[in-house]
């Protein structure tokens, strides 16, 4: 039997200050870190989050799937106007938490609003992880194409592997294609068929296809930084 990853939940007085959720240990000696977050209307415990988590613990990386500062506060709704700055500065203490731990690189990862802190932050603080995983990056409001996410993209200094839904309101394809052009560093995107912003393919979403995903998504994410 393979012998599966531990998960240990993580509080602020276990891992460092503002650190909240989970990490997965690889079994066997580690290598490399991923710090994954949720959406706006989520948390870490998003049944594609621990599948991801999973399936790249499964590989030797030490994996931590974190709530953000605005989740901490509260169990439901979106972020306050304003906390944005705050999250980003969650991720943060996280990235630096894992750098602790792991003789290797960091790499971070989101869904939607924590993608795009993710992508912020390392727009800001260019030499913070090695590259960034933007899950259903949320290009824009659905039906307002014109209110473009996109202002820090030039500064983008970060490879960043983008997966995303044909079917996700936050973008079309075509619109992410354009606007990927944006980023000097390099970028690579991964399309879902069929998928919408959760990267569900269907109404029905079992164990099964979280972990079939998972696994398309670590294969994509090796290759892409593979060079690196």
């Amino acid at each position: 039997m393979t012998a599966l990853p531990q998960i240990e939940p993580i509080t602020e007085r276990s891992l460092t200050p503002n650190v909240i959720g989970f990490l997965h240990r690889p079994v066997g000696a580690l290598r490399d870190a991923l710090v994954l977050t949720h959406g706006a209307g989520s948390n870490c415990q998003t049944p594609l989050l621990q599948a991801l988590a999973e399936a790249f613990a499964g590989e030797g990386f030490l994996v931590l799937r974190c709530d953000l500062p605005f989740r901490q506060s509260s169990p439901h709704g979106p972020p306050p106007p304003g906390n944005a700055e705050r999250d980003r500065e969650g991720l943060r203490s996280a990235v630096a938490a894992v750098s602790k731990l792991v003789p290797g690189k960091v790499f971070l990862g989101g869904h939607s609003y924590g993608g795009r802190q993710a992508s912020m932050l390392a727009a800001a603080a260019p030499e913070l992880v090695a590259g960034l995983l933007l899950l259903s990056y949320p290009l824009h409001p659905p039906r307002k194409p014109q209110q473009l996410r996109v202002q820090h993209f030039p500064d983008l200094q970060t490879p960043a592997l983008f997966v995303h839904g044909t079917r996700d309101p936050f973008g079309t394809e075509k619109e992410l294609t354009k606007a990927l052009k944006l980023i000097p560093a390099r970028t690579e995107l991964l399309l879902i068929a069929g998928a919408g912003h959760d990267l569900k393919t269907g109404k029905k979403v079992d164990t099964e296809t979280h972990q079939a995903l998972a696994v398309r998504v670590l294969e994509r994410f090796a290759n892409f930084f593979a060079k690196l």
